[in-house]
């Protein structure tokens, strides 16, 4: 046994397991197993042609090697990211964490109160900077939060202004760069006609529906937009703005002053620039959008005793139930990056955020006085941490700073962007005054003492912020400590039992695929260094993409997509991009299978298509004859089909390459949704099937951790003739020859974390990632073999097998009283996080075990399902007061002096042996989602203040 070898550590099922799961499936081997699974006209001939595998030890060798090609200079580039400082019980507890970085999205709630809690914390510090009434779970990151909030205003635009048609958005020439793009982006397909100028300038008219400001502005400059704002308010326009979260602590925050929206960034709060990502977007607004709101948000309700617990909250907004009626696309949140935002603030308190904000203002002010001294003109008479200044020559100065390991923003060929941070210090200061002083030719000037920054009266802020007892308590590491350790245990992840969540792929995130991380070398990289300061960015992204285009068959990849719907997104805006290259701008229709994602549509409708629905046939597969029919109907203006393969029934589909053709032959492309890639990879690709792009969740096949609900990457593969117009940035460009426009703010999206995907192809190799999609296929087949006997498995393919994920029915058992959802609910009590609910059929758990367990937690769960199954059988005499309609139970129950239920204490928490070794208790009873969104509340209130 090769014990330096990653697989044997990746891929749960060994040796004498598996021969036990094939026998018990009912095949003579994996070969044959494989065989009947996957079509054979779309099998790889060949095994993939990739570097040799490295062990755990090499790895790491490697990746510190790639780390040292970086050069970490001192960074005052600004632009929305920022230098800042992580506190260690921050990094060690929950970023380096499994307990909080491998949990899944928080719909089951009762087994997710701890980061519900934090990221109530967050939206309560969020609503509270900006002065908003509402602020969501957090977004992607500062410009897809900008477009959300442009798209959310057009949305609900009044009727007066639907009537005049106002498509009109006004966008300040002070905001940042890359929002611009990617406003332009979100802008186009929807018809929005972007207005740039100068906010000083503008008059509103009638057509002008909204307008965006930045805050400060991208140079620095802090303006005063009272007077633009009830310009705006006069014609029925509202307005967002783009603000600085860590300034809302010495300025007027914008919801004081009439912003109808506050969007941005909470990076510098704690977490590392990572080249890009990921980091958490706030979007903050009144509570009169709260059904508008994209994204997450997370309420207060009570539980089935009345207590106070926590949820997420209206989800009848979201994509999988509004489909192509979607006014977003969005379906996640940065949430690990939130949590850490939320705790950097509990951390340090308002006062501590405040000591920060005044730290950076006044040696922002002293560098000023310092650039007075020297006879340089600085262009911002307020400002917060960036001072923009004329100088002779920015080649000079460039050249001068990063001798010395020091970057600036050259906004102009004689104007030189300085942004102080949290890490800068007075030494700091006087050293930028040094460069400047040699780049002009002047005797430099050494200030000793630091001047305090001031801001006029109409600009300072008086309101308080952030009061809740939650910023107050916990300024010690002792206390922080055990704060997180409190809500870690409130968590069920991956590091308690098999996550096996249909579709969303809860995989091993092995350790050293984290490790790297927490290292400086990687973490302290600005998105917008000059590309030869970040090689060793650049050698991954490099071998990242070559082994993408490997795995897919494709010949080009973008890593810039930072969610599998921005993935999506991006896939279209490209097959777009190539029809209106051609002349072809009449191509608008994408066909959509009935049983696809939710944000399939939600996409399609967002880059300015028509959605046109097929159907599935009664064993749940396209119905290829309705396709051809809509294809040839719509074929002059057939832009798209968006596939998911195997489909979202676990299947693979036998006629995919005649779908495929279908499509082609009428002029559009395919576009393969890659959420089911685990079953793929090393076996069959989508350039075999006839796909032309593909995004890829590498959150899923990729090892990526859910992290609570995101971080997510969503890069797409293309074939060659899509490959020119991949997305590009207006910074760093990227992307193809003839580029669309930027998908997300960053160049390389989150590039932090593909180093977890890079080290998870590097550490497999080409017979490591087809061993993984093997054993993903046995262990899923064997959960089909030990169910199929309690359970009536909804869908397979032609030869009775599944893909890596099967839909198991429940929908017979509502004679007996039995709700999918009572079965999730008592799921916890066996230790057990549900499967996927209800997608992509009401009343079915769809599951996927992943390759990373083993036969015995295989059986543990489905033991677990089939005692359940016995529970169900003992309801036929119509009572309901069972543990199975009870459940979740909770240990404050089982200890009390009284239990008047009809079953046992044992029966209810430990109705299986095993949980007896390893319990986990749920903290709260089952959520009133009902009450929950009749009585809206989003921040950290206690109940009383709305239950009356």
């Amino acid at each position: 046994m090769r014990t330096d070898s990653f697989v044997l550590r990746h891929v749960g099922p060994r040796e004498n397991g598996v021969k036990e799961m094939i026998k018990t499936i009912g095949v003579s081997s994996i070969d044959e197993l494989i065989d009947k699974t996957i079509p054979a006209d779309i099998r790889l001939e060949n095994d993939l042609n990739l570097p040799k595998e490295l062990s755990e030890f090499e790895y790491a060798s490697h990746i510190l090697e790639l780390s040292n090609k970086n050069k970490l200079f001192k960074n005052y580039i600004g632009l929305g990211y920022h230098p800042t400082i992580l506190p260690g019980v921050i990094q060690r507890n929950i970023l380096e964490n499994p307990g909080w970085y491998t949990a899944y999205t928080p719909y089951q709630a009762e087994i997710a109160q701890g980061r519900l809690e934090a990221l109530l914390n967050y939206q309560t510090m969020v609503s509270e900077l900006t002065g908003m009434e509402l602020a969501n779970a957090s977004l992607l990151d500062e410009g897809t939060a900008a477009a959300e909030a442009m798209i959310m205003l057009f949305n609900t635009r009044s009727r007066a202004q639907k009537k005049v048609k106002a498509v009109q958005f006004f966008v300040s020439e002070e905001i940042l760069p890359q929002t611009i793009d990617i406003l332009k982006t979100r802008a186009l397909p929807l018809g929005i006609e972007l207005i740039f100028g100068d906010h000083l300038k503008f008059e509103f008219s009638a057509e002008v529906y909204g307008a965006i400001l930045q805050y400060p502005s991208k140079n620095g400059q802090v303006h005063n937009y009272k007077s633009f704002v009830e310009k705006a308010a006069a014609v029925e326009a509202r307005v967002a703005v783009a603000a600085d979260l860590l300034s809302l602590t010495l300025l007027i925050p914008p919801g004081e002053w009439g912003a109808d929206v506050v969007v941005g960034t909470t990076q510098r709060f704690g977490i590392p620039m990572g080249y890009g990502g990921p980091h958490a977007a706030y979007f903050a607004t009144k509570e009169a959008y709260k059904r508008n709101i994209p994204g997450r948000i997370i309420g207060i309700t009570k539980d089935k005793d009345g207590n106070r617990a926590l949820r997420m909250a209206l989800q009848t907004r979201e994509q999988h139930i509004k489909r192509e009626k979607a006014t977003s696309n969005i379906c996640t949140a940065q949430v690990l990056l939130a949590v850490m935002a939320g705790m950097y603030g509990v951390y340090h308190g308002p006062k501590g955020l405040t000591y920060i904000a005044e730290n950076i203002q006044n040696l922002t002010s002293t560098l000023n006085s310092g650039l007075i001294k020297l006879g340089l003109t600085q262009l911002n008479c307020t400002y917060f941490d960036t001072l923009t200044i004329e100088v002779t020559n920015t080649l000079k100065v460039k050249e001068i700073a990063e001798n010395k390991g020091v970057n600036f923003f050259y906004p102009s060929v004689n104007q030189v962007s300085i942004s102080i941070n949290q890490t800068t210090t007075f030494d700091d200061v006087n050293e930028i005054l040094s460069i400047l002083a040699e780049a002009e030719g002047k005797e430099t000037v050494v200030l000793s003492e630091i001047v305090k920054g001031e801001l006029p009266a109409e600009l300072k802020r008086t309101s308080n912020f952030m009061s809740n007892e939650v910023f107050d308590k916990y300024h010690s590491e002792t206390e922080m400590m055990r704060y997180i350790k409190k809500l870690e245990r409130k968590d069920l992840s991956l590091n308690h039992s098999m996550i096996s969540l249909g579709s969303c792929t809860m995989k091993l995130n092995a350790a050293s695929e984290m490790l790297p991380l927490s290292s400086p070398n990687w973490g302290n990289m600005h998105p917008f260094v000059p590309v030869e300061q970040a090689q060793g960015y650049q050698d991954v992204f490099v071998g990242l993409e070559s082994a993408l285009n490997e795995i897919t068959g494709f010949y080009a990849t973008s890593l810039q997509p930072n969610s599998g719907a921005q993935g999506e997104y991006a896939g279209l805006m490209v097959i777009k991009a190539y029809h209106e290259s051609k002349g072809d701008y009449h191509r608008n229709i994408c066909l959509i299978p009935a049983s696809a994602h939710g944000t399939n549509p939600a996409s399609a409708v967002m880059a300015g298509m028509k959605v046109v629905v097929t159907k599935s046939t009664s064993e749940g597969n396209i119905d290829v004859d309705d396709l051809r029919e809509k294809a040839e109907l719509h074929k002059d203006n057939l832009a798209a089909l968006m596939v998911t393969y195997p489909s979202t029934h676990g299947v693979f589909e036998s006629t995919i390459k005649e779908i495929t053709e279908i499509i082609h032959e009428r002029g559009g492309q395919v576009y393969m949704d890659g959420a089911n890639m685990n079953a793929q990879v090393g076996l069959t690709n989508p350039a075999t099937i006839g796909a032309d792009v593909c995004h890829l969740n590498l959150h899923k096949t990729f090892a990526i951790p859910h992290g609570g609900g995101g971080p997510g990457v969503g890069p797409i593969c293309v074939v060659k003739h899509l490959a020119p117009f991949l997305p590009s940035n207006p910074i760093i460009p990227t992307g193809g020859e003839t580029p669309i426009t930027a998908i997300s703010s960053a160049p390389w999206g989150s590039a932090l974390v593909l180093l977890i995907s890079y080290s998870y192809i590097k550490m497999l190799g080409a017979q490591g990632l087809k061993e993984s999609t093997i054993k993903a296929i046995l262990n899923a087949n064997y959960i089909k073999a030990r169910l199929e006997k309690s359970y009536d498995i909804l869908y397979t393919g032609e030869n009775g097998f599944a893909a890596h994920e099967m839909i198991v029915d429940f929908r017979a058992f509502k004679a007996n009283g039995v709700e999918v959802t009572d079965v999730a609910k008592r799921l916890m009590d066996y230790g057990y996080h549900a499967p996927t609910v209800s997608f992509p059929v009401a009343g079915t758990l769809m599951i996927e075990p992943t390759e990373s367990e083993n036969k015995e937690e295989l059986d543990r769960f489905c033991d677990a399902l089939i005692s359940i199954k016995s529970e169900i059988d003992a309801m036929k005499n119509g009572d309901l007061n069972t543990a199975l309609k009870n459940a979740p139970h909770t240990e404050e129950m089982l200890t009390a002096d009284n239990w008047e239920l009809p079953y046992s204490r044992q029966h209810a928490a430990f109705p299986l042996p095993y949980i007896k070794e390893n319990k986990f208790w749920p903290s709260v009873r089952r959520v009133d989602d009902a009450f929950g969104d009749r009585n809206l509340n989003c921040s950290c209130n206690p109940i009383e203040d709305y239950m009356d």
